[in-house]
């Protein structure tokens, strides 16, 4: 299985590191979060990844290259020209992925424990086309799933806005891992071009009851969003010291 990695977004939050670096570089335990994540899809067999690059793409590049992708068969999907969000950015890449191979994608700034071997039984089991990494952490932006783990909307908390994709009683709200497995033929079924979120994606196809959470409450994982965030993700994961 090949696997994504999201690294080409501009890093707003994580000022001012991102001023004159990728916050995909961003060190935790003095070591890059791409590095941290590479290494840990790698204790899951994955031995190919592809990164997209927008903001000082070249820095991105040239670690990879220096490190040898950290022991990983690489490919760069290059959005210099256009930073096309998640959905748009798996679009561009999509010639990098094997043609019928299940793939799966993670973003560069986050860590995390999810079992990936028990989520990908999970998926097999279920017959999904795309399964959500999900846990019952607070956020103010929610995927929605009923009783059978299968996603049925969205909404955002702070503002009350809510995308109802399949209607019934009972949703409950989960939070996105940004970390998904996916089918290959779901490149065909993602009609939008340009920029656009995967989020997008997952809604247009909930109606197929196909697009399923992966509940890993009690795991670990931290969003590496802000400066501060750093000395919480150190705290969390003592063990990628090393």
């Amino acid at each position: 299985m090949v696997a994504m990695i999201f690294a080409a977004g501009l890093g707003t939050r994580f000022k001012p590191w991102t001023d004159e670096h990728p916050k995909a570089l961003a060190r935790v335990h003095d070591k890059p979060l791409l590095q941290h994540n590479i290494e840990y899809l790698k204790q899951y067999g994955i031995k190919q990844i592809i990164v997209n690059v927008h903001h000082f793409a070249d820095q991105v590049i040239d670690a990879l290259k220096a490190n040898s992708g950290w022991g990983m068969e690489f490919k760069i999907s290059d959005e210099r020209d256009e930073l096309l969000e998640t959905g748009g950015g798996l679009i561009k890449a999509r010639n990098h992925i094997p043609a019928g191979q299940r793939f799966m994608t993670i973003n560069a700034d986050i860590l995390t424990d999810i079992p990936l071997d028990e989520m990908l039984d999970f998926h097999k089991k279920q017959n999904a086309w795309i399964t959500l990494a999900v846990t019952e952490r607070p956020s103010t932006r929610n995927l929605l799933f009923d009783e059978n783990n299968i996603l049925c909307g969205w909404e955002n908390r702070s503002t009350g806005e809510k995308k109802i994709k399949v209607e019934k009683e009972n949703l409950k709200p989960m939070s996105y891992s940004c970390v998904a497995i996916f089918e290959s033929e779901v490149l065909d079924m993602m009609p939008q071009q340009g920029k656009f979120s995967l989020t997008d994606t997952f809604l247009d196809l909930a109606h197929s009851g196909r697009i399923l959470g992966f509940n890993h409450t009690g795991g670990r994982f931290v969003d590496v969003g802000k400066p501060e965030s750093v000395a919480v993700a150190e705290a969390m994961f003592p063990e990628i010291r090393d």
